[in-house]
């Protein structure tokens, strides 16, 4: 294992959970940025990889949901209905779609860092 490989290795294994919902929301927003800019170009495979992807980091957060919060439901749906719209996004290619998702997923995550913030004042 090369040393930057390592370096990463050891941040993650030692952030604390708001630090990697957050990290998966960034990451989540930069590979529908990637799908946007990929449908401008025309990259078929960037785009696909994208939206794969995108559809990994959601389901990944339903699945380590923590369901013994009260708004857990209602994460639970809403992460249900970001894989139906990926779904769309990856047969439409409609880029609006992509945005108002991407406009979704940033609120959400806005919303996290302040609560985040609030946990540990």
């Amino acid at each position: 294992m090369n040393g930057y490989q390592q370096y990463k290795t050891q941040s993650v294994s030692t952030m604390t959970a708001s630090e990697m919902l957050l990290l998966l929301f960034d990451e989540l927003v930069k590979r529908l940025t990637r799908a946007e800019l990929a449908l401008e170009v025309g990259d078929e495979q960037l785009f696909n990889q994208s939206v794969v992807r995108s559809r990994e980091i959601v389901q990944y957060l339903r699945i380590t949901l923590d369901r013994s919060y009260a708004i857990s439901k209602e994460l639970y749906a809403m992460y249900d209905f970001f894989i139906f719209e990926l779904g769309r996004i990856s047969a439409g290619r409609n880029p609006k779609a992509i945005a108002d998702l991407k406009s979704l997923v940033e609120e959400l995550r806005e919303a996290f860092r302040e609560a985040s913030k609030m946990l540990n004042n």
